[in-house]
Parts: structure tokens; sequence; C-alpha cells
């Protein structure tokens, strides 16, 4: 199991990510972002390599795509909230999509 994000971890590992872009989400420990892509290819295209990370890590984001729209949510269920798994796939998504 993986342990729920303490308030120091947090503003270490969080607060990064809120900064380029990722939001919490209201009523949830969790974080959520908008990826808007050129078209639909590059979007699946980024899901793709995103869901090949997400597989490695046992982590998988909870995800929707309309045309080169990519909606995502990140929390860690079995910890009720946001722990490090979040904040590594956070960057990683980032670092995908070219920012």
């Amino acid at each position: 199991m993986t342990d729920k994000l303490t308030d120091a971890e947090r503003g270490e590992q969080i607060t990064p990510l809120l900064e380029s872009g990722w939001a919490m989400v209201d009523g949830r420990d969790a974080i959520h972002k908008t990826f808007v892509f050129k078209n639909f290819v590059e979007a699946f295209g980024f899901m793709t390599r995103a869901a090949i990370w997400a597989e490695k890590w046992n982590h998988h984001p909870e995800w929707s795509n309309v045309y080169k729209t990519v909606e995502v949510t990140l929390t860690t269920h079995d910890a009720d909230g946001l722990s490090a798994l979040d904040a590594k796939l956070g960057a990683k998504l980032d670092a995908l999509a070219g920012g």
C-alpha cells in the first residue's frame, strides 16, 4: 500500500505541479490538468506514451479524451488521496506533453 503524502511532502512534491498548471480537485484529495494537443493523433500518442509509464509504475490515471483534449485526474485510491506516485506521474505527464 502506498502512503498518503504528509503536509511537508505535499509542499515539496505537489506544489511544483500546481505551478505548472495542475489544480486541486474540489471535494477530493486529487489533482487535475487539461492537456490540449494539435490534433487527435498527438493526443492519442501522448496517452499511449503515458499508458506505458502508468503500467510500468502500476499507477493509472483517471482520464478521458475528446479529439485533441486529454483530461487527467491523479489520486491514489489505496491511500485515499495524493501520494508520491501522483507527483511522479504528474511530472512524467508534463514531460511527455512537452511542458
